[in-house]
């Protein structure tokens, strides 16, 4: 498997909002200020009162947001 296949592969999770804030340096009124601007990847319903968002979506914010052109 070459480089970009392997990247391909990455390992998908859900993020609670702490592992989120942790990722990115922001506190949770920030994130939901981005979500509400479109800004931010949106949340997913995981439970009746819990959400979650995709781990690999959060990593390819924090790239765009860095500048970076790769994928992890």
């Amino acid at each position: 498997m070459n480089s970009a296949q392997t990247e391909s592969k990455k390992e998908r999770y859900i993020l609670r909002i702490a592992d989120v804030e942790k990722r990115t340096g922001y506190k949770r009124a920030y994130i939901y200020r981005l979500i509400s601007r479109g800004d931010f990847p949106k949340q997913s319903r995981i439970g009746i009162r819990s959400v979650g968002w995709d781990s690999n979506e959060i990593d390819q914010w924090i790239d765009n947001r860095l500048g970076n052109t790769h994928n992890h």
